[in-house]
Order: structure tokens, then C-alpha cells, then sequence
């Protein structure tokens, strides 16, 4: 039997090669911002300012790509973003490559969230299922 299809080697391949030869960085913005799917690039428009925040948000710590040939998926993740002290308030997040700027992902978080001391982004389990970033 054939089954067609791409194979999660290289999906897995796609995602190593790219994860391992950038910096990353999450950016975060407040409600002026205007970001989606189609963002291409890192853009200091809408992006908050406050106490313990730094213009381009903060470097990312890769969490190596893996894969799940049970669900063909291949997919990267990040350790937790934190950012202390920390007074500012924000709605989401932009996370980028700081080599390139290229835009990787779009982060909504759903409400204004406000920082008083310290601001954490913890990115989902690094699962195939759940990952911030998965191709399947």
C-alpha cells in the first residue's frame, strides 16, 4: 500500500533548520495594534511601552523541534517569556525572527492584560496537539 503525503521528517527538518539558525523574540502591543495572519514582519506601531519593557519585546529560549509520526506533525515551542519588574499593559504579542525581523506568529491574549510586578507569557504544552507552532 502507498499513502501520499509529506513526511514528518521533513516537516521536522523545516522547523530545525529554521528554529536553530535565528534569534526570536516576542514582542507585545496594545490595543492600537492591527496584527494577524498576514503580518509579515516586527512593527514598533501599536507596541506598548512601560517599566521592564524594552522596544522589540524580549529574546525567546527555543524549546529544539520534535515529531509525531503517529499524527505527522512537527512543532516547536518556547520557554516562558518573563518580563520583571514589569508595569505595562498589553493584549497580545507579535513572536519574531530578530535576525530578520520576519514575522513567526501572532499571540492574542484575549483581554487587556495588565503587569503591576511581573508579566509572564507561558506558551501551551510541547505536545504535537498543543504546541504554539506545529505543521501537520
Amino acid at each position: 500500500m502507498i499513502s501520499q503525503g509529506q513526511c514528518t521528517q521533513l516537516k521536522l527538518d523545516l522547523l530545525s533548520n529554521y528554529f536553530t539558525s535565528g534569534s526570536f523574540k516576542l514582542a507585545l502591543y496594545g490595543l492600537s495594534a492591527s496584527l494577524d495572519s498576514t503580518t509579515t514582519a516586527y512593527t514598533s506601531i501599536g507596541e506598548i511601552t512601560g517599566t521592564g519593557y524594552t522596544a522589540g519585546g524580549k529574546a525567546l529560549v527555543v524549546i529544539p523541534p520534535s515529531a509525531d509520526p503517529v499524527s505527522n506533525t512537527a512543532y516547536v515551542s518556547f520557554q516562558p517569556a518573563v518580563w520583571t519588574p514589569a508595569s505595562f499593559s498589553c493584549i497580545g504579542g507579535l513572536i519574531y525572527n530578530a535576525s530578520t525581523n520576519d514575522a513567526v506568529c501572532v499571540l492574542s491574549f484575549g483581554s487587556v492584560r495588565t503587569a503591576s510586578n511581573s508579566f509572564t507569557v507561558t506558551f501551551p504544552t510541547f505536545a504535537a496537539s498543543t504546541a504554539i507552532i506545529r505543521i501537520n
